[in-house]
């Protein structure tokens, strides 16, 4: 049996992040498994790659694989940064995905709360690249 997937999302914003974070988290019905990073320790716009480690952290810790969202940018690198510090077998549970934020965040959500594993919930995000809105 895989182990159950935690959504981190890296923003520029913490408020943008706690914001998707709480929409993707509801809509899914699984608010307590997606966690929104955002902003630099000291609250101005950026990323912080402690905040992001310690997210990581807290749901590898949980026995969760984690699939990272950043939003754009310097949040890649960031993520990037992160897990070139990791062990192999960790990175391992790790999965950065390449999806628009929101609806990347919305798909990976819904995914995980159906139970998917890590590449599923991944795929599930990375197909929001395709979909149209009109």
């Amino acid at each position: 049996m895989s182990a159950p997937v935690r959504l981190v999302l890296l923003s520029h914003s913490a408020t943008a992040a706690a914001g998707v974070a709480e929409l993707a988290g509801q809509v899914a019905g699984a608010p307590e498994r997606v966690t929104g990073v955002g902003g630099t320790e000291d609250g101005r716009l950026g990323t912080s790659i402690d905040l992001l480690e310690d997210a990581v952290e807290a749901a590898l810790d949980g026995g969760c694989d984690v699939v990272l969202l950043p939003d754009l940018g310097s949040s890649v690198l960031t993520a990037r940064a992160l897990l070139a510090e990791l062990d192999d077998e960790v990175a391992a549970r790790v999965a950065l995905v390449d999806a628009p934020f929101l609806e990347g965040a919305v798909g990976a959500a819904v995914a995980l709360s159906t139970g998917a594993d890590l590449q599923e919930v991944r795929a599930q995000a990375e197909t929001a690249r395709g979909l149209r809105k009109l």
